[in-house]
């Protein structure tokens, strides 16, 4: 007997770089999640009044930790980077001892919570502008990390008219409260309507009995004249 093959095709593996350019976009993913990070908060802007004292803030988080975390300040002069303070951090539980470059600055960081943030006193418009909070941790083979602050310098803060904004809301929250009245309103007259049929129907059922009885129909009550005898 012949034992004949059938002409079955079995998959053939894709391209080896594919397989090497999944592994290290995977790599690269979970690598970039143990990244270090710079944060300045939800809202990365601030608008203060001359000659007031502000603070701008940042922090830094690494899933890998630090060691020997270099961190600075800078300040964006018409285009210059001007360096307003700088320090390494040598762990997670050290106190940096920061360099300050400009008046009126102070470190209030300290480091605790990862807390590198800075003061500035009796701000002047000259100091309005963008401040980059940036850090290089030596754990990532020195990739450098930033996030930018921006601080608006005025006369006076200007009252924002909300009128527009609560006569909206007013508006919205009353067609809701009728909306909801409405629909409790239409519930509650069904409800009702609901009952008085069933209270119709009863008193029809009941109204029909008393019919029958009156007619001397079956099961009436009525006295029923017996059958004459033959003589």
């Amino acid at each position: 007997m012949e034992v004949q093959w059938l002409g079955v095709e079995f998959p053939r593996p894709g391209p080896p770089h594919r397989a090497v350019g999944l592994i290290f976009s995977i790599l690269l993913g979970a690598w970039s999640a143990q990244a270090l990070e710079m944060l300045v908060g939800k809202i990365p802007f601030l608008q203060a009044v001359n000659g007031s004292t502000v603070m701008l803030p940042c922090s830094y988080a690494s899933c890998i930790g630090i060691e020997d975390l270099y961190f600075n300040w800078q300040f964006n002069d018409n285009g210059t980077m001007q360096k307003v303070c700088d320090s390494v951090i040598a762990s997670e539980t050290s106190v940096p001892k920061v360099a300050i470059y400009r008046e009126r600055v102070e470190f209030v960081g300290m480091n605790r919570a990862n807390n590198i943030s800075i003061l500035l006193w009796n701000i002047t418009f000259e100091d309005g502008g963008e401040y980059t909070c940036f850090g290089r941790n030596p754990k990532e083979k020195g990739r450098n990390h930033s996030a930018i602050f921006h601080l608006l310098v005025v006369d006076e803060l200007k009252v924002v008219d909300n009128t527009l904004t609560i006569m909206i809301a007013s508006a919205v929250g009353g067609a809701i409260a009728a909306l909801m009245g409405f629909m409790l309103l239409k519930n509650f007259t069904l409800y009702v309507l609901s009952k008085l049929e069933e209270r119709n129907k009863e008193c029809l059922v009941t109204s029909s009995g008393i019919d029958n009885t009156e007619n001397g129909l079956s099961g009436s009550k009525a006295d029923s004249k017996p059958t004459p005898k033959k003589k």
